[in-house]
């Protein structure tokens, strides 16, 4: 079987796809900045489902973007988020990324009151003494956990990024975060993963860092 390739250089990679995802979007028409986020996330998963079914609240776009610019961290529910956030724009921006899940005192507490380890890192989220962004793509627990700290007054993240995968209370934690006041978006359904999450968050960090190149 003969294959044909297209002569592309690692440059230009990126620029025809997102060309492809612009002609393959058709007449959905997206206004930015959500376009961008949406984009981005195509971009990543290859999925235009997500052109459905990423819901943002009220100008949740702007308000990430003004955390990231007073310095606020993200904190993410798995390593893999983390490690899928563009580290260079993170430094560039003063701002920092955090995940929890490997601390020996997460484990202990998560142990203690027979809960997941996902819920308690969203407790040590609470504590700090900084501005947060939340970037929750695998764990519907830890969603459900936010909630409730928020509802207790415990929390009060800049913003919700919300994109467990899977099915079991993966809906009911987006539904719940998408009830709450505070600024999110939530790719609404069982869709979602944590590259979906490190996406956003991507999205949200070239806005500000290619503004500065």
């Amino acid at each position: 079987m003969k294959v044909e390739l297209e002569q592309v250089s690692p440059g230009e990679i990126e620029a025809r796809s997102f060309e492809m995802i612009a002609r393959e979007l058709g007449e959905c028409k997206l206004e930015e900045p959500y376009a961008s986020v949406v984009k981005r996330v195509i971009h990543t998963t290859a999925d235009f489902d997500y052109a459905e079914n990423l819901v943002f609240s009220p100008h949740a776009v702007e308000y990430g973007l003004k955390a990231l610019r007073r310095g606020a961290c993200i904190v993410t529910d798995t390593q893999m988020a983390m490690a899928g956030i563009h580290k260079k724009a993170l430094q560039e921006l003063g701002t920092e990324v955090y995940n929890f899940m490997s601390d020996a005192d997460v484990a202990q507490i998560a142990k203690q009151k027979h809960t997941t380890r996902a819920s308690i890192c969203m407790e040590k989220a609470a504590s700090l003494e900084k501005a947060v962004i939340l970037a929750v793509g695998n764990a519907p627990t830890a969603l459900i956990r936010t909630y409730e700290l928020v509802q207790e007054g415990k929390f009060l993240p800049e913003l919700i990024i919300g994109t467990p995968v899977g099915f079991v209370n993966v809906i009911q934690s987006k539904e719940l975060t998408l009830g709450l006041s505070v600024p999110h978006i939530v790719a609404r359904g069982r869709k979602g993963g944590s590259n979906v999450a490190a996406a956003i968050v991507n999205a949200l960090l070239y806005m500000l860092y290619d503004r500065k190149q």
